[in-house]
């Protein structure tokens, strides 16, 4: 498993990468992405822009990344897609979640279900 410099794409001495993060600015955003994601309540949810946009970030696919990487211990589940659609391939087992929560849904039965957004969207 690749360590957490491998996985932010830094390069371990402080120098930046071809991205332009180092070190310093890598690991932080993880910790205030991971952070944001803990706050969302029971029954709610943010989109990965929403989540990169309370950080002061455009960086939704970043955070994306770093939901795939460290979200799982995590409620992965109370971030979505701009669409409302759950994390893809998880679908199954967010619906779990979203039921025990009471989480607002749309669609269901033989269309694919998506979180209502306007219902269910937090706003720290």
């Amino acid at each position: 498993m690749p360590s957490s410099s491998e996985r932010s794409g830094a390069t371990g001495d402080g120098r930046t990468d071809d991205d332009g993060r180092t070190d310093d600015d890598a690991q932080p955003f993880v910790e205030r992405v991971l952070s944001v994601v803990e706050s969302i309540p029971s029954g709610r949810v943010m989109t990965y822009g929403d989540v990169a946009a309370t950080l002061g970030s455009r960086a939704a696919r970043m955070v994306g990344q770093i939901m795939a990487y460290y979200g799982s211990d995590y409620p992965w589940w109370r971030v979505v897609r701009a669409s409302g659609h759950p994390p893809a391939n998880h679908e199954h087992i967010a619906l779990q979640y979203y039921r025990a929560e009471g989480t607002p849904l749309l669609g269901g039965g033989t269309a694919a279900y998506r979180v209502d957004l306007p219902a269910a969207r937090y706003t720290p």
